[in-house]
């Protein structure tokens, strides 16, 4: 097997132990980026000889005899609305075309001192929302790759580097890893720190990862994730043990919440005879569960604060620069900027109650399950996808996971997405983790679409708000 297929973990793993070096790990990926990335294009900023010194550093360092992090010469690529101190940091914007920031993010910082190389900054859509950016799909060139953690998300899947971050402030970690048929993971909002990051909404923002594997993406939030000072809605809380959470066994088979959610009106044929077949393959441990009315303007609600929030945090580029951002970013600024404020309270408050009536849902549930996305990535690339499946999720904030289960007949990904209660971030992994080696022992790791719909067990959890 090539190096740069190797897994963050496994990359690791190797460096540590001397049985392979951070610069032949690197130049390997290097190598790939050369003979696949011109039809990609998942890089806005790579500078090779840059990434061939850190690694010859990092090489030298354990042979040193220092001691080294749990990312100890790994390449990991960076979203381009993160800072880094040492390349460009442009928001896929010409706005901000050549600014270099003074200082790393907190999630960059964080990965550096595990001992990461810093490989470059990956393509983002446009102030990382909807206008895309040049990224393409690696499965088919002439489909998008999904947005806006465009960049991330290809490079991944194109063994072009082992992990990478994104961010998500709507569907913006889910459905590219689902369109590119990775592993995306948006933990509860406020756990992994997003100081020096690009600020688009602090009620919706979330900073995400993209890796081949779940043991991957626990290893790559387990080093990200903690209290900082410069960001208010994380907490000084001991970070769980992901790692360790993610590769063990439950004490019992997890058990499964089906809900179709309001977006399901969304849903494709494909999406829908394929996850009619992985009801089927589940059999008992899922029962298709309604989650009530109440949750009906849940993605309306996350519209109205994304909007007003946008609106505020982009005003001095709308006002002096706003010929040249995109018309459809124009639309969304101009449209929060005319939102009563009740309104906005409203929508802002109104996530609380909706997390409350989950808890009857997750009481009796280990997940919640549901696409990823409404089908595989859409042909063309002037649309990044419908991010309607993500957008109850990164409103109330709580752990959401994609994982590469299905796929259409034309072999394009279709993305299983697993949702957990706030907070419970480490359990969600180690059931996602359960799910993959399951059906992988059932022969249905890549399952196709079902022909016929299978009969499920359709029953209705009341939510407290229903009551």
């Amino acid at each position: 097997m090539s190096l740069n297929a190797l897994g963050l973990a496994e990359a690791a793993a190797g460096i540590r132990d001397g049985r392979l070096g951070s610069a032949e790990l690197v130049a390997d990926c290097l190598k790939r980026i050369d003979e696949v990335d011109r039809d990609i294009e998942a890089w806005a900023f790579l500078d090779r000889d840059y990434a061939m010194r850190q690694a010859e550093a990092a090489d030298d360092h354990r042979k040193q005899g220092k001691a080294t992090g749990p990312l100890h010469g790994v390449p990991v690529g960076i979203k381009d609305i993160f800072d880094t101190g040492d390349m460009p940091t442009e928001f896929g914007s010409s706005l901000w075309a050549g600014r270099t920031p003074r200082r790393d993010a907190m999630a960059v910082a964080r990965l550096r001192a595990a001992g990461a190389v810093i490989l470059g900054k990956t393509v983002t859509t446009e102030y990382a929302y909807f206008n895309p950016g040049k990224t393409r799909n690696p499965h088919n060139p002439d489909h998008t790759p999904g947005g806006s953690s465009s960049g991330s998300a290809a490079a991944v899947a194109a063994l072009m580097v082992p992990g990478a971050i994104g961010s998500q402030t709507n569907g913006s970690v889910i459905r590219p890893a689902a369109f590119c048929g990775v592993v995306g993971f948006k933990p509860t909002h406020g756990l992994i720190p997003r100081g020096g990051a690009l600020l688009l909404s602090r009620a919706l923002d979330h900073v995400g990862v993209f890796a081949r594997s779940v043991d991957d993406v626990a290893l790559l939030a387990q080093t990200l994730a903690g209290f900082d000072e410069e960001d208010p809605d994380t907490r000084p809380l001991a970070c769980p043990p992901f790692v360790e959470m993610a590769a063990s066994e439950p004490p019992l088979s997890p058990r499964f919440a089906f809900v179709r959610s309001p977006a399901w009106k969304h849903a494709e044929n494909v999406t829908t005879e394929a996850f009619a077949e992985l009801v089927e393959a589940l059999g008992e441990q899922i029962s298709e569960v309604e989650i009530g009315p109440s949750f009906d303007r849940a993605i309306d609600m996350h519209r109205t604060v994304m909007e007003v929030e946008m609106a505020h945090n982009l005003h001095r580029d709308f006002e002096q620069g706003g010929e040249s951002l995109s018309k459809v970013l124009r639309a969304l600024i101009e449209r929060g900027r005319t939102v009563p404020a009740v309104e906005y309270t409203r929508a802002l408050a109104g996530s609380t109650s909706l997390n409350t009536a989950l808890d009857g849902v997750f009481d009796e549930y280990d997940a919640i399950l549901t696409p990823a996305a409404p089908g595989p990535a859409p042909r063309g690339l002037d649309s990044t996808g419908n991010p309607a499946f993500c957008s109850i999720w990164t409103y109330l904030g709580t752990p959401a996971m994609t994982l590469p289960l299905l796929q259409s007949e034309s072999g394009l990904p279709i993305g299983v997405q697993l949702v957990g209660r706030r907070g419970n971030d480490a359990r969600l992994l180690r059931t996602a983790n359960w799910l993959v080696k399951t059906l992988g022992k059932r022969g249905r790791g890549r399952a196709t679409p079902a022909k016929t719909s299978a009969k499920t067990n359709a029953r209705r959890v009341k939510t407290r708000s229903d009551r």
